[in-house]
């Protein structure tokens, strides 16, 4: 059953209000003043507070600004209660962080359709989605209860590539954000001499080529798919949405999109700064982890050498090289790792210690 607190010094309006949220199944706690509102506050840690503005002792402009500079109340979501409209109170309200604003008179419905509204965005914030399909969709189900939008994502489609075929390439204009359901998507740059280097190989469960749509740029980069491959697309209308609406709603997605940010910036590092040696030895870790450990490494000289960002016969005599050191196996096109803690060694000093 979820805790509200009630703030409001109108004795007729605070019990009415409560009889209200009882029958609604809440269990709630009620304050007479800001004063005595605040001290509830931080002892009972409420799931919500609705608080009137206009009181005695303290105001609820004070009892908001209290309680968001204590780590353990900010974040409850906050209803404002009152009969001032003005909009320059409104604003004045909703620039100190709070959530909604009711105007009194107003009917049971309006009320209980806020608390629900507030509850629901507050659960997807601290609500960890699993980065897989499944994740995603149970994401957008929540999200368009939260956002009271049934349309939210009604056009995201699953789309098939075939191993070699282009998703987008540099110069597009983005259209769409890309979600991996299954299969590979190798993003690489290419230069003018046609030499390409691999930025980012994506696999299931990784979002990509959000990026530009941030920047309000173009593709920079070509995305083509290495195998068989279904790609979620959401279109870039919906993906805005999700990530300029409500706070908890856009924490939730935002979690969900960053996984890769991290790892993008230590490859430019590495790429920067590593020896061939260590960046080949970086790779196939890389492509390791995204797969069960005992399978092989399936992917071509020619790709691993982008990932690296060197020539093909460089990565091939490293490869001959962790052969003979009993770090990898190699069988025609297939690679074994035998020893990925010693290959990680060589990623940190060049060499498996």
């Amino acid at each position: 059953m979820k805790k509200i607190l009630l703030i409001e010094d109108n004795t007729e309006v605070r019990e009415n209000i409560q009889e209200i949220l009882e029958l609604a199944n809440y269990r709630v706690t009620s304050s007479k003043n800001g004063k005595e509102g605040v001290e509830s506050a931080q002892q009972e840690k409420p799931d919500l507070i609705i608080c009137d503005i206009m009181m005695p002792e303290l105001d609820g402009y004070g009892v908001l600004h209290i309680l968001s500079k204590n780590v353990d109340t900010a974040g409850i979501p906050f209803i404002f209660l009152t009969a001032k409209t003005e909009k320059a109170d409104i604003r004045k309200g909703m620039n100190l962080g709070a959530d909604d604003y009711l105007t009194k008179p107003f009917d049971d419905t309006d009320l209980l359709n806020a608390i629900e509204a507030r509850l629901q965005k507050a659960s997807m914030q601290q609500k960890l989605y699993d980065s897989t399909s499944e994740g995603l969709d149970e994401f957008i189900h929540d999200a368009r209860k939260a956002l009271n939008i049934k349309d939210l994502c009604k056009d995201k489609k699953i789309k098939l590539l075939k191993k070699k075929a282009e998703l987008f390439s540099e110069g597009d204009t983005p259209l769409n954000v890309y979600f991996v359901k299954s299969g590979s998507i190798k993003v690489f740059k290419s230069h003018p001499d046609g030499k390409e280097l691999i930025t980012s190989i994506y696999y299931a469960n990784d979002f990509f080529g959000f990026e530009p749509i941030l920047e309000g740029a173009l593709y920079g980069e070509s995305a083509v798919a290495l195998q068989d491959s279904e790609i979620v697309t959401i279109p870039k209308y919906d993906f805005m949405i999700l990530l300029q609406s409500h706070p908890d709603v856009s924490h939730g997605f935002i979690s969900l999109l960053c996984k890769k940010v991290a790892e993008k910036e230590n490859q430019l590092l590495h790429l920067a700064y590593n020896s061939v040696r260590q960046r080949t030895a970086a790779a196939l870790l890389k492509v390791h982890q995204m797969k069960d450990a005992s399978e092989v490494i399936q992917i071509s000289r020619d790709d691993l050498a982008k990932m690296v960002g060197t020539a093909s016969e460089s990565v091939i005599r490293v490869l001959s090289d962790f052969k003979n050191e009993k770090l990898i196996e190699i069988d025609g096109g297939k690679i074994k790792i035998m020893q990925p803690g010693k290959l990680e060694k060589v990623v940190r000093w060049g060499v498996a210690r």
